[in-house]
């Protein structure tokens, strides 16, 4: 009987020196679970071996020893330009040597050929030394020939641009170890296998080993790596939540399939801002950068309709102008409908909420169709009191004053709250020839207005559409 007490204490014991722990992000738990607690995985939890003791490293010899940081070269971070602006901006002026990139978009939304004209651009580019950039495009998913083919329909083609077409990650390394590049683009992440490792291309651990290795060689070589990373259904990045932390930049790219538009941010960046975007134009000879998008979110017309009006929304330090559209019309339902597009749904129906409430504007049965043009997103409040004028001038069926932006939070009082910003908003409303601006009470005091924009300040939603629908109201 004691032998059982000892051996059973022994199990335990050792039940509770081993544990489980989530191979995405790292979260541990004493018994086993289907379901990580920390990032709501399925199937990561695996078990940790028990250690027999704490484990130490030994000093080693140091091959390059520590100097004081007046000392440390900065130019070796610095930033070097790519060649395509609106990517340089993105990445806060433009490749840092030994910095390591993760760009995630949806299948088919153009990231392999940005990324190939950035490579091409790059080797048509010279090093510090003055010699020719040498760039390595990896491609795991597309044949060299194939790659080839995209390049001469996009004008990619440089005499130090390196094709090779690998799913290995020791031949990739070979192939990095023989170009000696400045330079590496992996397209993709996900198709690169490891055979020290146990599993198919692209699962946790494969893709927690080749991100590793490829970030080693980059921070060793001091060479630029650019990663393209596929995403999932809900638009998350595919693959270990490590592979975020790892890498220096994590940038987006966005747009919609129907449309020509592309929008790069920055969701992660270590060498510069994570509020900035860049725009590009996706065709059928490439995609060119958008440097002045602005006309790309208004429509063009000469005659002024009920349930439009333009904002001007930030995006970084960059002013966008951008139009509302609304259409209320009768329901024949019990419930009536409430669809927006390029807007926050739950925000629509809050200011619908405030017009009912506040202005005493009879929506209530009818149905309301919010929607942005030029298939951009707005998600700042300051684009409320845009939606609310455009919605306003659908219900009365009258149009708002031509060439008229309006900027401003709208409460739930119905009051106009400032937004930041709103000397460049106005400046760049100015530029494009608007002429009327409504905004929140003291804003005039506070920048410097325009010469030629007439600028009405308003305190609540009801003073604003009455300026809205006169000339008067807006100094004209």
């Amino acid at each position: 009987m004691a032998g059982n007490g000892v051996a059973g204490r022994t199990l335990a014991a050792r039940s509770r020196a081993s544990g489980f722990r989530c191979a995405e992000c790292g979260w541990s738990t004493a018994k086993w679970v289907g379901r990580c607690g920390e990032c709501q995985a399925w199937g990561t939890v695996d078990e940790v071996a028990a250690s027999a003791g704490p484990r130490t490293t030994s000093a080693s010899r140091v091959a390059i020893p520590a100097r004081p940081i007046g000392e440390v070269d900065p130019e070796s971070a610095r930033a070097r330009p790519t060649g395509v602006g609106e990517f340089d901006r993105v990445l806060g002026g433009g490749l840092v040597p030994g910095g390591v990139v993760l760009v995630a978009g949806e299948p088919g939304i153009g990231k392999s050929t940005l990324l190939l004209d950035v490579a091409a651009r790059a080797a048509r580019g010279s090093s510090e030394d003055g010699t020719a950039r040498r760039v390595l495009y990896v491609s795991g998913e597309e044949s060299a020939a194939q790659v080839r083919a995209r390049a001469e329909r996009i004008e990619a083609m440089a005499a130090s641009l390196f094709l090779a077409s690998e799913t290995d990650l020791a031949t990739v390394l070979g192939q990095i170890d023989q170009v000696v590049p400045d330079l590496v683009v992996v397209d993709s992440v996900q198709t690169i296998a490891s055979g020290e490792v146990d599993g198919a291309a692209g699962n946790v651990s494969q893709v927690r080993e080749v991100a590793a290795a490829l970030i080693a060689a980059a921070k060793s070589r001091g060479m630029a790596v650019l990663l393209v990373g596929h995403v999932t259904k809900d638009g998350s990045i595919a693959g270990p939540r490590v592979l975020e932390h790892l890498v220096d930049v994590v940038i987006q790219f966005e747009g919609d399939r129907h449309s020509r538009l592309r929008l790069v941010r920055a969701v992660k960046n270590r060498y510069g801002p994570t509020d900035e975007i860049g725009c590009f134009d996706l065709s059928e000879v490439g995609i060119v950068g958008l440097p002045d998008p602005s006309g790309l979110f208004t429509s063009d017309r000469s005659v002024t309709v009920p349930g439009t009006c333009m904002t001007v929304a930030l995006e970084g330090r960059r002013p966008l102008l951008v139009e509302v559209q609304s259409l209320v019309a009768s329901s024949t339902l019990s419930q009536p409908r409430r669809a927006t597009s390029g807007l926050d749904t739950a925000r629509v129906q809050m200011i619908i909420a405030v017009l009912e409430r506040r202005a005493k504007a009879p929506i209530g049965a009818n149905d309301t169709f919010v929607s942005t043009v030029g298939g951009v997103r707005l998600t700042e409040p300051a684009a409320d009191l845009a939606v609310a004028l455009a919605i306003g001038s659908a219900v009365v069926d009258q149009p708002l004053l031509p060439s008229l932006i309006a900027v401003g939070e709208v409460g739930l009082s119905g009051d106009i709250r400032p937004a930041v910003g709103i000397g460049r908003r106005l400046a760049e409303a100015a530029r494009l020839g608007v002429t009327h601006a409504i905004v929140p009470t003291g804003t005039v005091g506070a920048v410097s207005v325009p010469t030629g924009l007439h600028v009405a300040e308003v305190g609540d939603l009801r003073a604003a559409l009455r300026a809205a629908l006169s000339a008067e109201g807006v100094g004209g």
